[in-house]
């Protein structure tokens, strides 16, 4: 058995390289990665893609093909696929059978283009607003409606033929760094594990999840060690989730090329203990040469009996296992992608998510009589687990649809001292404002406020995490779409304009201001 066998593979190109398929012909490699900005251009490229892939496996069985679509702010399968607002704004609505809905839907257009794994859902709760690698990729801050979501989705995607992944066990919503930057410490004992941070990846087991991706994180009460990652720990993997929570399925790694683990040719070290600890397949991002030397070490530390061979078998099964439930499913044709009962599901969610926090004075329905000013920052990659900034910024052309004159300002990210100055001379002439935020820190902050002093009627619209509100307390009118892809905007206009309610509901509170589950209904 060669070490090659415990690696997800992955590369850089729209067409599978030759030395790809012959690791998967030749050498036990039954798993790939797919990466939006390496391996992506359009669904029948990615279709063509993934035929080449599947034809070199040797046993016939679908290899495990994976990609992170979680959508909203992580689409990884590109722009072609429907675009659905995300977890947080299924949080919003609260409604387990419509997430089931989207699983579904999305699994559909997985297997479409020839994607069996979802790196979905997450199963992290949002009890840190500071966390910059999560956000509106949970669901909420609430442990039990988050369970019930990603169980829901779970159901979806199996409907569908699609392998689901359940991350980032045991759960990182306290951090307050990036596992992509550093290694985050986690302290939290064991009774709160079991009453949040656990309670969404036990629902995701009764649920049927196919595998679990563990994070790169430090939780001393579960490891005893404040600088080991729960990736590494025999007590996070084989004790924790195998022994106790009874989970048999696939657990992978979460990307070995995050910071939060040492980088270099030490990694080796780390690749072993990973799998000692209980896990059955290492992600590895397109690096061909920290690839080789994984492969190298692999199959040294096999031959070594550092791997014993009875793990190493019982690794296999679960992933032969996990392989023969895809091929129970027929492939659906490409239509299927970006169909139009697909895109009315994403105007639904977007519908009924789109949330009025606050509306005093009552400015809305919005009625100008002239020019309407819409602002926003440039959409950007605020982490590495991001795609929003292949998205266009969307704000004005969702208000043109109701209102004829609508000015449009896009700013940086952060906006500079001169956006501030040009968006508030703007909003001087115009007869309302229309400002959008994205994870609002203090410039984004200081615009809002240049434009609530040009006395103008503002609105303050939260377009990714709905926590913006507390960067700028004095806006009257605050609205949250926890996207900025087309249908949420479209949503949101329709709600400014008084097309549509306002349905949504805060899926996580607004420290200081407004607790989780309120929603102005107008």
């Amino acid at each position: 058995m060669r070490g090659d066998s415990y690696l997800i593979t992955s590369f850089e190109g729209t067409e599978a390289p030759a030395d790809v398929l012959r690791s998967i012909s030749e050498d036990g490699v039954v798993a790939v990665t797919l990466f939006p900005h390496t391996n992506v251009e359009s669904a029948e490229q990615v279709a063509a893609l993934t035929a080449q892939l599947h034809s070199a496996s040797p046993d016939g069985l679908p290899l495990l093909v994976a990609a992170d679509q979680e959508t909203g702010q992580l689409t990884g399968l590109g722009s072609d696929t429907t675009q659905f607002p995300g977890a947080m704004a299924l949080g919003a609505v609260g409604d387990p059978d419509l997430a089931r809905r989207v699983g579904e839907a999305v699994g559909t257009e997985m297997r479409a283009l020839g994607v069996t794994v979802n790196y979905a859902p997450v199963c992290d709760v949002a009890t840190n607003p500071d966390n910059p690698s999560l956000g509106i990729r949970a669901f909420s801050d609430d442990p039990g409606l988050v369970a019930e979501l990603a169980a829901a989705t779970i159901h979806g995607l199996k409907a569908a033929g699609v392998a689901s992944t359940a991350k980032h066990f045991p759960g990182k919503g306290e951090a307050v760094v990036d596992p992509h930057h550093e290694l985050p410490l986690l302290d939290l004992d064991r009774d709160r594990l079991d009453s949040v941070e656990l309670v969404p990846f036990r629902a995701a087991i009764s649920a049927g999840v196919s595998a679990f991706m563990i994070g790169h994180y430090a939780l001393p009460s579960l490891t005893g060690s404040d600088d080991l990652p729960t990736s590494l720990s025999e007590a996070a993997v084989n004790g924790l989730l195998r022994r106790e929570l009874g989970f048999d399925g696939v657990v992978m790694t979460d990307a070995l090329d995050m910071k939060a683990l040492p980088q270099g040719v030490g990694q080796i070290v780390d690749a072993v203990a990973a799998i000692r600890a209980g896990v059955d397949l290492l992600l590895t991002t397109p690096d061909s040469e920290a690839q080789q030397r994984l492969r190298t070490g692999l199959d040294l530390a096999v031959a070594r009996r550092l791997i014993e061979p009875d793990a190493t078998r019982r690794s296999r099964e679960r992933v032969a296992r996990l392989r023969r439930w895809l091929a129970g499913f027929r492939r659906p044709g490409i239509e299927a992608v970006g169909s139009a009962a697909h895109r009315a599901l994403a105007a639904e969610v977007a519908r009924r998510s789109v949330t009025l926090v606050r509306d005093d004075p009552p400015i809305l329905p919005l009625r100008p009589a002239g020019r309407l000013l819409a602002v926003m920052p440039r959409p950007a990659d605020l982490t590495p687990a991001d795609t929003s900034s292949v998205v266009p910024p969307l704000l004005a052309t969702a208000l043109r649809r109701h209102h004829p004159d609508v000015a449009e300002i896009v700013t940086g990210h952060p906006p500079s001292r001169q956006d501030i100055a040009a968006a508030a001379d703007a909003a001087a002439s115009a007869d309302a404002v229309v400002v959008g935020t994205i994870t609002a820190g203090d410039e984004q902050a200081a615009l809002v406020e240049a434009l609530l002093a040009t006395g103008r009627p503002v609105v303050t619209v939260a377009l990714r995490t709905p926590f913006d509100l507390a960067a700028y307390p004095g806006a009257g009118t605050h609205l949250c779409t926890y996207s900025i892809l087309g249908p949420s905007m479209d949503a949101l206009a329709d709600v400014l304009f008084g097309v549509e309610p306002a349905r949504g509901t805060l899926p996580a509170a607004i420290p200081g201001l407004y607790p989780r589950g309120h929603g102005v209904r107008r």
